[in-house]
């Protein structure tokens, strides 16, 4: 039987695209009148003293020792050691919704959520799940994808995961999306997720591929499909080629149909190297869809979020939220992303002009990435003789394909971690054949 709460969250989204999606778990969901709702009402009005809060609290202000003090003095108690909302703190969902309508001017006058904090890009990708699959609703990605959407879509959710093919020869795989798309939909719903600049590969959609991406789904959800359509944008904004498309796909998808909810996941992690903050976002995005309906599928969030890690690290976002602020920020990121773009053009001259019958590069234009097709020799067996006989790491992503994070290859050690791969990869082959 459901909780009365989430009965009340279902009701206010009942006939709206999110009630067809929702999974088991999602129409459970709610969030408690509990501890954390009866301390907020005490924050704002209980004058004379304040009991509810598990903190240690002092003349209004939460204890901190003075050796944590002492690692960031300019930070207050509150700043550093007190728990943040469930939902994140409020000025920096707001700044975050702020950035991403200046990022992306489509979304100017599109109705969109308040961005809700998430421990990290993986924990907003698992809470995702949480809300909107299981066995009878599964997950359609890219071959190859980020290992990670199997373990949480297979592993947690015990759910699918379907596939669609990433590239043909040109670029972005229309007709192999197009078709994986349309072979879910004779079953009434269908949840996708598009990672772009994608991992492992590094590629992003050029504008045209991108409209034709976004006419797809659209095709779909006119034709009376219900559709979940999540933009995993963890590499936002790290592009190196012009006719890459620059906003997100969430730009276009949050209003083209009251049968598509877009969900765009994103944060500083990687859009500005800090990675280490565990601090991402959900932002929820579709036609028609009121403000009471947006904070219901919030609710919901939240109370994923408060049964599983209760609130994201409040000094993470007391930091993120001070150097949002700083006006140094873009033009110290426009530093590094040089230094990004530098590593990919010498990456692209290797790849271009060093052929072989072994490798194969995939598409890639952007993000930290790229992977390598191989022919006739097992990525794992290439993997672990680069790493026992050169000492380079790499990854295999599956039996065909290796990945190299450029990202982390300083400049002058670029050729030679390529030449050891190509060179590695011709004598496996040729001991094999």
């Amino acid at each position: 039987m459901l909780n009365p709460l989430a009965q009340e969250l279902n009701n206010v989204l009942k006939n709206t695209v999110a009630d067809a999606l929702l999974s088991d778990l999602g129409k459970r969901m709610y969030f408690p009148k509990g501890i954390i709702a009866q301390s907020a009402e005490a924050k704002k009005l209980g004058k004379t003293a304040n009991a509810t809060i598990g903190m240690t609290v002092v003349n209004g202000s939460p204890v901190i020792l003075p050796c944590i003090q002492e690692t960031a003095p300019s930070f207050t108690p509150r700043e550093l050691v007190a728990y943040a909302p469930t939902a994140g703190q409020p000025e920096l969902r707001t700044t975050w919704k702020d950035k991403i309508l200046l990022k992306n001017p489509l979304l100017e006058r599109k109705y969109i959520s308040l961005p809700v904090v998430v421990p990290g890009l993986t924990a907003g990708i698992s809470y995702m799940a949480d809300m909107f699959i299981d066995k009878d609703h599964p997950l359609l990605v890219a071959d190859p994808s980020w290992d990670n959407y199997a373990l949480i879509v297979e592993a947690r959710r015990n759910a699918e995961l379907k596939r669609f093919t990433l590239f043909n020869e040109n670029g972005f795989n229309l007709k192999s999306f197009e078709e994986a798309i349309q072979k879910q939909a004779k079953k009434g719903t269908v949840a996708v997720l598009l990672n772009f600049p994608q991992n492992p590969s590094g590629y992003s959609p050029t504008h045209d591929e991108a409209l034709a991406i976004c006419e797809i789904i659209k095709r779909a959800a006119d034709s009376g499909t219900k559709m979940l359509v999540v933009c995993d944008d963890a590499y936002f904004g790290l592009n190196y080629e012009e006719a890459i498309e620059k906003q997100s796909l969430f730009a276009y998808l949050a209003d083209i149909s009251e049968n598509v909810l877009a969900l765009k996941i994103d944060g500083p992690t990687k859009e500005d190297f800090a990675w280490g903050y565990r601090c991402g976002f959900i932002t929820f995005g579709c036609k028609g869809m009121t403000g009471e309906q947006y904070v219901a599928l919030s609710t919901k969030l939240m109370g994923i979020i408060r049964s599983s890690v209760s609130c994201s690290s409040t000094p993470a976002q007391t930091m993120l939220q001070r150097a949002f602020i700083n006006p140094a920020i873009e033009h110290q990121k426009a530093f590094f992303r040089k230094v990004l773009e530098r590593r990919y053009a010498l990456v692209r001259a290797f790849v271009d002009t060093h052929s072989s019958k072994v490798i194969r590069p995939l598409p890639f234009n952007s993000g930290y990435f790229m992977s390598l097709s191989l022919n006739g020799v097992n990525a794992e067996l290439l993997r672990t003789t680069l790493l026992n006989e050169k000492g380079i790491g790499t990854i295999s992503i599956d039996e065909k394909t290796l990945r190299i994070a450029f990202s982390s290859l300083d400049e002058d050690k670029i050729n030679d971690v390529y030449s050891a791969v190509y060179e590695t990869a011709e004598k496996l082959y040729s001991q094999s054949h």
